[in-house]
Parts: structure tokens; C-alpha cells; sequence
């Protein structure tokens, strides 16, 4: 039992970083091709909806590759295959730490939705939102680790 958990955290680990570091270097990318030269595009809403529309696509797909990749590497090292049934704990973790994530993403939601109402440039809210998607993923990756590692109380 207590394997089974070490080798979810470290898939939910796996995907926590990998998240980060897909989404640093995408971040990198659009500023040095396009925020770097012309500062003025951060105002452009079409500019806005096509780097999210084409960051979606680039996340699902590299995370899929990358766990086919950790899926294989890690049947290589311990000669086992990656947990694939849920028990109630599992289940009861997940809801807690989705429950979390959403609080997080609301709050994002929120400040964004007070940037444009305070006056700020219309990019503080496409950041912010664009932003909640993934700080509210990372949130929740590690409340599940948080609650693997410390359990979970009833109530």
C-alpha cells in the first residue's frame, strides 16, 4: 500500500514539474519571438487568444509524451507498472485537492476580473486568467502530494 502511494506521488511530482518547466520554457518562447521586440502586442486581444489557444495543445501533448516516457523509464527501474486503480482514499484526495484548485482558480479569476475594473491594461487579465489555469494545476498536484504524504482527516 504505502509503494503504491510513493509511486503516485511520484507521478503527481513527475507532473508538477514537468507542467512548470513546459510552461516556462512556452513563456520564454512568446517573450523573446514576440513580447521582446514589440511590447505593444500585449494590448492585441487577438495576440492573447491565439497564445492560449495554441498553448493548450502543446501542454496536452508534451504532458502525454512525457508520461508515456515516465511510464516506460519506470516499468525499466522497478520492473512494475504504473498504479492504474483508485481506492476511496485516492478518490477522497483527488476531490479535496480538485476542491482546493478551484478555490485558487475562482480567487485568480476574481483578481483578474478586479485588474480590468481598477483600470489596468486589458494583458494584466489575459495573464491572470491564462495564469489560473495553471497555477490552480499546480495547486492542486500539490495538495495531493500534501495528502498522501500526511493523510487525510474526515469531517
Amino acid at each position: 500500500m504505502e509503494e503504491k502511494m510513493y509511486r503516485r506521488e511520484n507521478r503527481i511530482l513527475f507532473s508538477l514539474i514537468t507542467t512548470v518547466i513546459i510552461l516556462g520554457i512556452y513563456a520564454l518562447y512568446i517573450y523573446n519571438n514576440y513580447i521582446d521586440s514589440n511590447p505593444e502586442i500585449l494590448n492585441d486581444l487577438k495576440f492573447w487568444g491565439k497564445t492560449f489557444i495554441i498553448l493548450v495543445p502543446i501542454m496536452i501533448v508534451a504532458q502525454i509524451i512525457l508520461h508515456i516516457i515516465f511510464a516506460i523509464i519506470n516499468k525499466i527501474i522497478t520492473n512494475e507498472d504504473m498504479p492504474t486503480s483508485e481506492d476511496e482514499m485516492d478518490k477522497l484526495i483527488e476531490l479535496k485537492s480538485l476542491r482546493i484548485s478551484r478555490w485558487v482558480q475562482s480567487l485568480i479569476f476574481f483578481l483578474a476580473m478586479g485588474a480590468i475594473t481598477i483600470g489596468m491594461h486589458i494583458w494584466v487579465m489575459f495573464v491572470l486568467l491564462i495564469s489560473s489555469c495553471f497555477i490552480s494545476s499546480i495547486v492542486e498536484s500539490i495538495a495531493q502530494i500534501y495528502f498522501y504524504k500526511r493523510g487525510i482527516k474526515h469531517g
